[in-house]
């Protein structure tokens, strides 16, 4: 096995924990994200384990996208299992939406379209400190409905902040429906590229294309990059995929169970 081949095997194995993590934190309380928590595993995996470093910072500004962020800090040893177990539960600090001082997150997600600002203004800093620290922002596609998403993209660009990657999760659902249904926001690249970014679109499902992806983004010079991940929801439970009801699933213990050993057999027929 080649060292690529290895690292991309660690990875996709970081991402089957990460999925079963975040499995097991809906079946807590029976309820949770479980959609974007599934789609976005293999993103978590390469960025919190191949692509971060000392001095990087990652902004969730889709607060509800956080169990995926949580289930990469248990791999990480930031969190028990049986605390994440009570994620959404009263009194647990393992919120649907975390708060700033969370361990692991920089900013209170979870009202749509601000995190991008918060964003730019962090990676402007890193550069008026001389720091090589980059800043990732995380986004859904249904947050860039927000017009201050596009003020950020475009202060952005206007201070050509090359050490700031957009992730945009396009997973074309929202709380309301399909996201098109709501409000269009497609072509998504060709809109960021108008704003001053270098954009392309990514399958955030194979690790290989997202380390090269990444690789492309760290070797931009002179203006922000972003990456539009053509996520697809429930990733990994054939049962969950692509399903409209994968936004918020409430469930009893036995589906969490079922789709578990879905997730289970499925990464047992990849190997």
């Amino acid at each position: 096995m080649t060292a690529g081949a290895q690292v991309t095997s660690t990875l996709e194995q970081r991402a089957h924990a990460i999925r079963r993590t975040v499995l097991r934190m809906c079946r807590g309380r029976g309820q949770g994200y479980a959609g974007q928590g599934l789609s976005l595993a293999d993103l978590m995996a390469v960025l919190y384990f191949d692509e971060l470093r000392d001095h990087d910072h990652v902004v969730l500004s889709t607060g509800h996208s956080a169990i995926a962020v949580f289930a990469a800090l248990h791999e990480q040893g930031v969190y028990e299992l049986e605390e994440l177990e009570t994620y959404g539960m009263d009194g647990s600090r393992i919120e649907e939406s975390p708060l700033e001082g969370t361990p692991g997150f920089e900013i209170t997600g979870g009202s749509l379209g601000q995190g991008l600002s918060q964003a730019v203004g962090m990676a402007l800093g890193e550069r008026i400190k001389g720091s090589d620290g980059r800043v990732y922002c995380i986004v859904s596609d249904g947050e860039l409905q927000e017009g201050q998403v596009w003020e950020a993209a475009m202060a952005a660009s206007h201070h050509g902040l090359d050490n700031l990657v957009l992730l945009v999760d396009n997973n074309r659902i929202q709380a309301d429906g399909d996201t098109a249904a709501v409000m269009g926001v497609e072509p998504i690249p060709a809109k960021l590229v108008a704003f001053g970014f270098a954009a392309r679109r990514v399958d955030p499902h194979s690790i290989p294309e997202l380390r090269a992806a990444f690789e492309e983004a760290r070797s931009t010079a002179g203006r922000p990059s972003a990456l539009v991940c053509e996520t697809v929801p429930g990733r990994g439970v054939p049962s969950f995929e692509a399903s409209q009801r994968v936004h918020y699933v409430r469930a009893p213990r036995e589906v969490w169970d079922r789709a578990l050993e879905e997730l289970d057999r499925g990464e047992q027929a990849r190997r």
